[in-house]
């Protein structure tokens, strides 16, 4: 660290005619090392030199200064934490409720569906029962079709009659 001083305290020691902008607890470093003299006597420039006393004081407030604003800085972060944190809860709070609505709508859906494809089957058996029936019915037409043209064909043969013959009504 580079030696410090008190502006006041050097300004009278060079009797300079330049007064120093900064207040006399101010501390000033130099960039380049001093060995107690003035490294800039041609441009007016004050070297520093270190004064506890004045440090003291300015440390002390510093201190509490910087204490006083970490406090606060705390605080606000604290602050933030415990708003982030409630901010948080809402929003899984109202997560679960989507969620759980969500979850009800599907649990209804599922309902709804299992009512309709009961019904369907229902139906479903319904028609192939009665799909059964008319093929039952059908074959049994067929049947008594081919029986009765056994029958009118039996009569063309024995009828002397040419109006009942095959080559005057088609039989089909």
């Amino acid at each position: 660290m580079q030696p410090q001083t008190d502006v006041f305290s050097l300004h009278n020691y060079l009797n300079s005619s330049i007064s120093s902008p900064y207040p006399s607890n101010f501390p000033i470093s130099t960039p380049f090392p001093t060995n107690g003299q003035n490294p800039y006597p041609l441009y007016g420039f004050q070297s520093p030199t270190y004064n506890p006393q004045s440090m003291s004081l300015s440390s002390n407030n510093s201190t509490s200064d910087e204490a006083e604003e970490q406090q606060m800085d705390n605080n606000i972060i604290n602050e933030r934490k415990q708003r982030r944190m409630i901010s948080n809860r809402e929003s899984a709070r109202r997560s679960r409720m989507r969620k759980q609505r969500h979850l009800d709508e599907l649990w209804s859906q599922v309902m709804w569906l299992r009512i309709e494809n009961h019904q369907l089957l229902d139906k479903l058996n319904n028609l192939s029962e009665s799909h059964e029936k008319v093929l039952q019915e059908n074959a049994q037409l067929k049947e008594e079709t081919s029986e009765l043209k056994q029958v009118i064909s039996n009569m063309q043969i024995q009828s002397p009659f040419s109006c009942f013959r095959d080559d005057i009504l088609p039989i089909e």
